[in-house]
């Protein structure tokens, strides 16, 4: 079998896009480039992100950008996305507020003659004063409209700035005809030079406003940007050295005193302390952290001193992928994007074709089209049907232009995306694709991996009991002893032992029996922890807490006893895989979301059972290997459900991959978090119902901004065509219709997501 190119996926930031059919143009310029396999860009967020099949030159990719008409910013500056905004929304308030600095006064100049007919103090007069302040509104302030509008005409790539710039030249253009024919003494034309100036003020106070709503939008990228700490203090000897954030190397020694950030990915070394991981977890409860356990950079310690080992820098730390997730998901599209898509790049083409033909009928039938706008006179104010049937044309081909522009539906759906994946980064739901957001919210069943997913994923003590004597003295003997073992079961007393605070009895002869158990004398007395056959054929009999083992038993636990040689059997402990806390109350939720949880693990069928009824699922799939897990994905597939699939192990890595959606474990393995299209960054279910919640309240957005972008042209256009729509009115209407999708897509910011998942109501 041939071998198959490796995809490398690579970011771009572009400059210059304002619209869908602008990032269809720069799709279609890094198509076009050999080794692009698929590009996906978003007017969003500036962003494009491309797959390569061949290595392909940054360079190459950045000349066709180019050759499109925009630009690409250079990778290699960093840069500051607080200021780059600051300074594109002060350019946008620039440019819309000398417009309206030109076009109030064109209304004042105007009011006269639309009242009284009167052309003051003359009609010459009139009509160069309209033309020279609409030259400030058309060319001065939206000169750069202009520019890349007709720039896109002339590559035959027509965008929504190319309907601005006709319409409103269109509209000039009649204010310098007026001027003429009143220096040749012809037959005046009415003057629609005060109008492009209007239009123009409008479009770019739309403009601002959707800047505005976009830097918002991508906040929660932002703040990510901002979390990393920006020094580090190094155990350099026997002192301690801050450096800058930037020198820190792999297996660097970093102090962080209580309150401070951790500075980058690492292992406790040494210390202990508490801390709080909810920028990047989204978990409001700090967590312990001692020797050996993983800190993320950018959390917060709290009130201990923890030496860390640096594992991560750079581009390598949890937040620097966090990021890097973020920003691919939000270039990305959803499938129903797609139609949007289809629109979008025939639309503005049809649109050009339909002013044309609009302006054909009008001179061809004026009488026909006339008579409806006859009818309406007494209705519209600014209908007159005695206009000339030049101007009536006009009047009609502009409204066209300006309203059918598909800058709304080009914002609907990647606005909504670019909010909804920040607000779940900000939560801990890291959403990989576009896709897998729309899909997550109509999947019917849920098929959970058992060990690590649902189960904490390590043997822990969860029941003691003492013959004669108390818990933690039965708890005390059993970690004594085991201190010396290595065995996981060992581990597992000797962590709830001095998680309790016990103290541990010296020992001598310590002697392990493979598969037994192990034994030590203890204050001069042999002591045996072990299993109950072992126990049992040693003499200690387990009667008085027969009835308490066989039922540990019948749950699945591990039944370790403890016994004295001469006083017989102390006590016991039952060892589990322990079910995480809180798992039992995602599983009800999701149900309650109308969703069926599956158990879907490679353990045996008892154990299996027993953490199915402790989290109240009712179907387990139980002893399936990875290959058969897959099976049984596929199965509920073929019987038409969407599945999701939530897993932490190599194991569940096809599983992942063949779900509808696959759900990953931010605690477990790297190639589980490769094949999933969401990872959760902590180990907490509830972020299974977050991101479930989540998905749905994303795609409502989705689905209501659709549906008024295409409502609003539905019914706006053919009024427009019919001569009923005034230019002005046009393009305020289109300039609300894309402020309206950027600032109801915003609605999603005020989605509260609790610690139990649950959206709140304020949307």
């Amino acid at each position: 079998m041939a071998e198959t190119n490796q995809v490398v996926r690579r970011s771009l930031a572009i400059d210059g896009m304002h619209c869908a059919s602008c990032a269809q143009a720069v799709e279609r310029a890094l198509l076009s480039v050999p080794g692009v396999a698929s590009a996906q860009v978003s007017a969003a967020t500036d962003d494009a992100v491309v797959e390569l099949t061949e290595p392909v030159d940054g360079g190459r990719l950045a000349a066709a950008v180019r050759a499109a008409g925009y630009d690409v910013v250079d990778a290699q500056e960093p840069v500051d996305v607080f200021e780059r905004d600051r300074v594109r929304l002060a350019a946008a308030r620039r440019r819309a507020l000398i417009a309206w600095a030109a076009a109030v006064p064109v209304v004042g100049w105007m009011i006269p003659e639309m009242v009284f007919g009167l052309m003051w103090p003359s009609p010459l007069v009139f009509h160069a004063v309209m033309v020279a302040l609409a030259a400030a509104a058309v060319v001065v302030a939206g000169g750069a409209t202009l520019r890349d509008g007709f720039r896109s005409a002339v590559r035959l790539a027509p965008t929504m700035d190319t309907l601005i710039a006709l319409g409103t030249s269109a509209s000039f253009v009649t204010g310098l005809a007026a001027v003429a024919a009143e220096l040749a003494g012809a037959t005046p034309i009415l003057d629609y030079a005060g109008v492009a100036a209007m239009i123009m003020a409008f479009h770019l106070t739309g403009r601002w406003i959707e800047t505005a709503a976009k830097g918002r939008a991508s906040r929660a990228i932002k703040r990510l940007m901002t979390l990393g700490a920006r020094t580090a203090r190094i155990e350099h000897g026997d002192d301690e050295v801050e450096v800058p954030i930037e020198r820190v190397r792999v297996g660097d020694l970093m102090i962080v005193r209580p309150g401070e950030k951790v500075p980058t990915d690492g292992i406790v070394v040494t210390g202990a302390s508490h801390v709080d991981e909810s920028l990047v977890t989204g978990e409001s409860m700090p967590v312990s952290r001692g020797p050996d356990d993983r800190v993320i950079g950018a959390t917060i310690n709290g009130n201990g001193r923890l030496v860390v080992r640096a594992t991560g820098v750079g581009a390598e730390t949890f937040l620097a992928s966090v990021i890097r997730m973020v920003e691919e998901a939000q270039a990305t599209k959803v499938p129903i994007q797609a139609l949007a898509d289809r629109v979008t790049r025939f639309f503005v083409p049809g649109v050009l074709g339909l002013a044309l033909l609009t302006l054909v009928l009008w001179l061809a039938a004026p009488g026909a089209l006339g008579s409806v706008v006859r009818a309406a006179a007494g209705i519209l104010p600014w209908v007159n049907p005695g206009l000339a049937p030049v101007s009536l044309a006009l009047f009609a081909a502009i409204a066209v232009l300006v309203i059918a522009c598909p800058c709304a539906l080009g914002l609907a759906t990647p606005t909504a995306l670019m909010v909804g994946t920040g607000l779940g980064a900000e939560k801990g739901v890291l959403v990989r694709s576009g896709e897998a957001i729309q899909i997550l919210g109509r999947v019917r069943s849920v098929a959970f991996d058992k060990t690590g997913t649902i189960t904490e994923g390590r043997p822990a003590v969860t029941d003691v009991i003492g013959v004669d004597r108390a818990e933690d003295a039965v708890l005390r003997l059993a970690g004594s002893v085991e201190a010396g073992s290595e065995h996981p079961i060992g581990q597992a007393i000797v962590d709830e032992a001095r998680k309790r605070g016990l103290p541990f009895a010296p020992i001598d002869r310590f002697r392990a029996e493979p598969g037994k158990g192990v034994e030590a004398q203890l204050d001069g007395e042999i002591v045996r922890v072990g299993s109950r056959a072992w126990l049992e054929a040693a003499g200690g009999s387990f009667d008085a807490i027969r009835e308490t083992s066989d039922r540990w038993e019948a749950e699945a636990k591990t039944v370790v006893g403890v016994a004295a040689e001469t006083r017989g059997l102390i006590g016991a402990l039952a060892i589990a895989d322990r079910v995480k806390p809180g798992a039992r109350e995602a599983i009800d939720e999701l149900r309650g979301l109308g969703l069926r949880p599956i158990l879907l693990t490679g353990d045996n069928q008892p154990t299996a059972l027993a953490v199915a009824r402790a989290v109240g699922i009712e179907r387990v799939v139980a002893e399936v290997l990875p290959g058969e897990k897959l099976d049984v994905i596929r199965d509920l597939q073929a019987g038409g459900e969407s599945v999701a699939m939530v897993g932490d192990g190599i194991n569940d890595a096809p599983a992942l991959e063949a779900a509808d959606v696959g759900i990953a474990i931010g605690t477990g393995t790297d190639a589980a978090i490769e094949s999933a299209g969401v990872t959760l960054a902590s180990g907490d279910l509830a972020g299974v119902v977050r991101a479930v919640r989540l998905s749905r309240a994303t795609f409502r957005i989705i689905r209501q901004n659709l549906f008024w972008a295409f409502f609003y042209n539905l019914i706006a256009v053919p009024l427009a065509v019919l001569g009923l729509l005034h230019p002005l009115v046009a393009e305020a209407a289109m300039a609300l219709s894309s402020v309206t999708v950027v600032g109801n897509a915003n609605r999603l910011r005020r989605a509260s997501i609790d610690a139990r998942g649950t959206v709140s109501s304020k949307m």
